[in-house]
């Protein structure tokens, strides 16, 4: 978090996290275009339109006197451009870790969740994290219990499971306005 007294500005950085194909992109995609700014995101992709290095967007919200610019970036799912992730991530405020709700797809959510732990160590749970268990439209899904258990979410400080299915934007919105909450305890965030 940057706080600029002179224009009364607070920017932070929100990172979308978690294995190729979760929805990551799709989520930010809803995020901005739900907020009127989806002509603000930018994405580097590859030739068949997958994350190559990040998407990035910003969405500024304005108060009485302040205004809070929130940067939001997806890193790259993708195991061949696993070198980009650490400089997408590095100095964030926020996680919202996209997961593939889908039992099949679990040993990839366990090694995207892996990673985190290789950037960041303890240091980890201090970070205020949104788990989105996405595509909760299919069938075979990991219940919330599981999740919590084989993913120790209880040794963060602030955390929450929200159930998404990013291509329609379901609890997409609700994500994003509790990492809010959860940097800006103080403040009301209408969802």
């Amino acid at each position: 978090m940057i706080i600029y007294s002179g224009t009364k500005t607070i920017q932070i950085k929100i990172v979308y996290f978690g294995p190729a194909m979760s929805g990551k992109t799709t989520s930010l995609k809803y995020l901005m275009s739900r907020y009127g700014q989806e002509q603000n995101l930018r994405s580097i992709e590859t030739t068949t339109g997958r994350t190559l290095v990040f998407d990035f967007g910003s969405i500024t919200i304005t108060g009485n006197d302040w205004k809070l610019k929130i940067f939001l970036y997806s890193a790259t799912g993708q195991d061949f451009y696993a070198s980009t992730r650490l400089a997408t991530i590095n100095n964030l405020d926020g996680i919202i870790f996209v997961a593939d709700s889908q039992h099949e797809f679990l040993d990839d959510n366990v090694r995207s969740w892996n990673e985190l732990f290789l950037y960041y160590g303890k240091n980890v749970f201090q970070i205020p994290i949104i788990i989105c268990l996405n595509k909760q439209d299919l069938p075979q899904i990991i219940s919330d219990d599981a999740f919590s258990h084989q993913f120790e979410l209880t040794r963060f400080l602030h955390y929450k499971i929200v159930h998404t299915v990013a291509k329609e934007g379901k609890g997409v919105v609700d994500a994003f306005c509790t990492m809010l909450e959860f940097l800006f305890p103080s403040i009301l965030i209408m969802h």
